[in-house]
């Protein structure tokens, strides 16, 4: 007896014959530009080469890495907005945070992802290779960058927001665009994402969304439109330069958080497969 033949993934037919993994995150350093509402990233050598030699001649090295769950490129759990005392889908907060971790939608919770994705390049749209800080990304931007690409978001995709502003990365002051602002998507744009069904939305900065300048992270509506409204999950300080280059729109998209129990977010490694 002979057993049905599975069903293929269409994501594998979409794979070309020759794959190229396209790195879509940030290096961890110490030092690296990180949001002020979170603590920032650290490492050191706890062994070095020598400290300790076995018998053999060996020796080994090791670190010790002290880090936010929110620091470098990440995506956040639906454990990290709340509004008016409410998680996603209308539980209590104040409940789900008890003991010091959450017992719901914590980190360990946010899938894997394999799935189709999109790069909505808004400043190549713009003609530019970066939008200026506090720049607000409109509907009509996405709409742009969609017809620029040739690809607009489905069901289900993953949505990546370029703006350029990941070019000035290597420089925390301008990166974090405390005077300047940093650009980013409004309520408006969150509402067009939603609206095309995504699973994840992503960009190159440190906060998914529009900073005004001199306005810090004091409001951040596009993450409770976004995590606690419709429980799309956010990814920030990606690298998409590299993907811009390829001149490929849509991709299959990869990534995979830390499985970390009751945590607001993880760090995480995504790439993207092009031809």
């Amino acid at each position: 007896m002979t057993s049905a033949p599975h069903a293929r993934n269409p994501l594998l037919d979409a794979l070309p014959a020759e794959p190229r993994l396209v790195e879509l995150g940030q290096p961890l350093f110490t030092g690296m530009p990180c949001s002020p509402n979170h603590p920032g990233f650290r490492m050191v050598l706890a062994r070095r080469h020598g400290d300790m030699v076995r018998p053999d001649g060996g020796s080994a090295a090791n670190e010790t890495i002290v880090t936010g769950g929110h620091v470098g490129t990440h995506i956040d759990a639906l454990s990290h907005v709340s509004h008016e005392g409410k998680l996603h889908g209308g539980i209590d907060a104040a409940q789900a945070q008890t003991g010091g971790a959450f017992s719901r939608h914590g980190a360990e919770e946010t899938p894997a992802m394999v799935t189709r994705g999109v790069l909505l390049d808004v400043a190549a749209a713009h003609g530019t290779d970066t939008l200026p800080g506090g720049y607000g990304i409109t509907a009509d931007d996405l709409d742009a960058a969609a017809r620029h690409g040739g690809e607009e978001p489905r069901a289900g995709d993953v949505a990546l927001v370029r703006t350029g502003w990941a070019r000035t990365f290597d420089d925390p002051t301008t990166y974090l665009g405390k005077e300047t602002g940093v650009p980013g998507i409004t309520e408006e744009a969150g509402e067009w994402l939603v609206a095309r069904g995504v699973r994840a939305v992503g960009s190159d900065t440190t906060a998914c969304e529009q900073i005004l300048p001199g306005a810090g992270h004091s409001v951040l509506p596009v993450h409770r439109l976004l995590l606690v409204d419709h429980g799309v999950y956010i990814m920030e300080h990606l690298a998409l330069e590299d993907l811009a280059a390829t001149g490929q729109h849509a991709f299959v998209f990869v990534v995979a958080p830390l499985r970390i129990v009751g945590g607001t977010g993880s760090p995480v490694r995504p790439v993207a497969v092009v031809a």
